[in-house]
């Protein structure tokens, strides 16, 4: 069972949500709406995309993480590097 388990519904409602956002987005250029009106949307969608992963990222640490590294060994080592990749990503995001 991954991290996120229990807060698994929230996210699934959470990326509906974006998804529809995105929709939305596809309407606004199909209608042929105003430039910033549309750029204003696409930062409402990346910052509710980057919501998602950062509560992700954080239950990740708290939960997978954690785990291997009180278990220790090579596969904490490789958790933990795992998870500074996955923060570097979402840094170049």
């Amino acid at each position: 069972m991954y991290g996120y388990s229990s807060d698994r519904e929230l996210y699934l409602k959470r990326l509906r949500r974006i998804e529809g956002q995105v929709r939305g987005l596809e309407r606004m250029v199909e209608e042929d709406r105003y430039c910033i009106e549309i750029l204003t949307q696409v930062a409402a969608v990346t910052k509710a995309l980057q919501s998602v992963g950062l509560g992700l990222l954080e239950q990740h640490l708290g939960h997978c993480v954690a785990e291997a590294t009180a278990a220790g060994g090579p596969e904490a080592e490789a958790k933990v590097k795992e998870a500074a990749g996955a923060v570097a990503r979402l840094l170049r995001s």
